[in-house]
C-alpha cells in the first residue's frame, strides 16, 4: 500500500495548483513536495500533473481519474479523526460500575446523581458483586472501574487510591443493653448470637482472621449477604450485628442501634477504586474517577 503521506500532498498540490503553496500549505520543502509526487507517481506507474505556465494541472488519464476517490478518502479519514478526538473529550457512551450493594448505597450513589446531573448522555451501568467478583470483572474487561476490599494483591489490575475508611464494630439492640456503656472483652461475643456476612465475602474473612489471631472464634447464629437486611434484623433484637459503623450512623444516632466497644478493638478497613490493567481511559470514565478525587481533595481540606 503507497504511504498516505504522499496521497495528503497529491490532493494539495491538485488543490492549490502549485508546488510552492502546496509546501507552504504542508510546512514542508518545495523539493520535498516534487520528491513526494514523483514517488506517488513511481509506485502507480503513471503521470498524475502536468506541468504548465499556469502551474501543475491534473492529467486526464491519472490525476484527474483519482482525485475524487482521494478527495473523498481523506475526508473520511479526516471526519474519523474528529470523531474519535471528541470521543476522546465528550462525555457520553457507557460507563460500567463494579461495586458490592453495600458500597453502592452508602458510597457511590451520591455521585452518580451528581455525574449524572452533569452528563445525562452517559449510560451508568452498575454491576453489582462482591469484591472478588468485581476483580473478576475488571480483568475480563467487562467493568470500567471497580471498588473493592482492600487489601487486595493482584497484578492484573490496577489499584488507582483509597476511597473510603470503615471501621467495623458490633451494634445491637436494646435486648443486649448489658454490654453497652463499658469496654467488652471481644471472647465474650462468642456466648451471643451473632449476625454476620457470608464467608465468601472479604468482609467476614477479615474480620474472623482478626479474631482468630487473638485466639477468639466467632460463629455467627445468622449469615447474609445484605448488610441492610443485618441492620434490621439487629433492629428487631434477634442478634448482635457486626458491621461498618459507617453504615448504621443514622441507627446509631437514632437510638435504635447502640454500638458495643470491645476490646480488642477489630480493625480499620478500607474501600479501594480500582481499574482494569493498561487500559485507555474515555473521557467519560475519566470525569467518573475526576468526582471522586474532586470530593476526596474537598474532605481533606475541611478536615
Amino acid at each position: 500500500m503507497v504511504n498516505l503521506d504522499l496521497y495528503r500532498v497529491f490532493y494539495t498540490v491538485a488543490k492549490c495548483g502549485s508546488l510552492t503553496k502546496a509546501a507552504e500549505e504542508l510546512y514542508i520543502s518545495q523539493p520535498a513536495v516534487s520528491q513526494a509526487i514523483k514517488q506517488l507517481e513511481n509506485q502507480l506507474g503513471g503521470k498524475l500533473f502536468n506541468r504548465t505556465h499556469k502551474g501543475m494541472e491534473l492529467t486526464d488519464t491519472g490525476g484527474k481519474q483519482i482525485f475524487a476517490t482521494v478527495e473523498k478518502a481523506l475526508q473520511l479519514l479526516s471526519e474519523a479523526e474528529t470523531k474519535y478526538s471528541e470521543l476522546k473529550n465528550t462525555a457520553t457512551g457507557v460507563v460500567r460500575i463494579c461495586a458490592s450493594d453495600t458500597v453502592s448505597t452508602h458510597f457511590l450513589l451520591k455521585y452518580i446523581k451528581e455525574y449524572h446531573e452533569k452528563y445525562p448522555n452517559v449510560n451508568l451501568i452498575l454491576q453489582n458483586g462482591t469484591s472478588a467478583q468485581t476483580i473478576e470483572m475488571l480483568k475480563n474487561k467487562k467493568g470500567d472501574i471497580g471498588f473493592v476490599n482492600l487489601p487486595v494483591d493482584d497484578k492484573d489490575i490496577y489499584l488507582s487510591n483509597t476511597v473510603m475508611q470503615l471501621h467495623d464494630t458490633f451494634v445491637a439492640s436494646a435486648r443486649f443493653s448489658e454490654l453497652f456503656g463499658e469496654v467488652v472483652d471481644l471472647k465474650r461475643l462468642q456466648d451471643y448470637p451473632l449476625l454476620m456476612l457470608e464467608l465468601s465475602t472479604a468482609t467476614r474473612q477479615a474480620i474472623i482472621n482478626f479474631a482468630h489471631s487473638h485466639g477468639i472464634h466467632l460463629h455467627p447464629e445468622i449469615e447474609l449477604a445484605s448488610l441492610e437486611l443485618m441492620t434490621e434484623l439487629a433492629k428487631t433484637g434477634i442478634g448482635i450485628a457486626c458491621i461498618p459503623r459507617e453504615f448504621v450512623m443514622h441507627e446509631l444516632k437514632a437510638g435504635t442501634l447502640q454500638e458495643i466497644r470491645t476490646s480488642p478493638e477489630l480493625p480499620a478497613r478500607a474501600i479501594g477504586l480500582a481499574l482494569p490493567k493498561d487500559a485507555e481511559l474515555t473521557f467519560s470514565v475519566r470525569e467518573f474517577l475526576n468526582l471522586i478525587n474532586k470530593h476526596k481533595i474537598n474532605k481533606t481540606d475541611a478536615k
